[in-house]
């Protein structure tokens, strides 16, 4: 798990699949996912598959061209708007 991103509004987190052991499906099996925690609503989404895939090329997209606070808010609220759990602390 690794935190990519944490402001007064969102927090993002790329959960990371492990190193499969014997038995566990081929590495290309073995998916990895972000999720979104919007704090001003208290409601998280989780992002896997397809829609992972679409975040990470938006990260990378930041990676090369270093956008402002405002756009990174922007664009995860529009992920946020996907959000229906409530955040519950383990």
């Amino acid at each position: 798990m690794q935190m990519l991103y944490d402001s007064d509004s969102f927090v993002v987190v790329h959960m990371q699949a492990n190193e499969p052991n014997d038995g566990d499906p081929p590495p290309s099996e073995v998916r990895h996912g972000f999720e979104i925690v919007d704090k001003r609503s208290g409601k998280e989404v989780y992002l896997d598959g397809s829609w992972a895939e679409l975040f990470q090329q938006q990260i990378s997209a930041w990676q090369e061209n270093t956008p402002s606070q405002e756009e990174v808010e922007d664009t995860l609220s529009r992920y946020a708007e996907l959000a229906q759990n409530p955040v519950v602390m383990h």
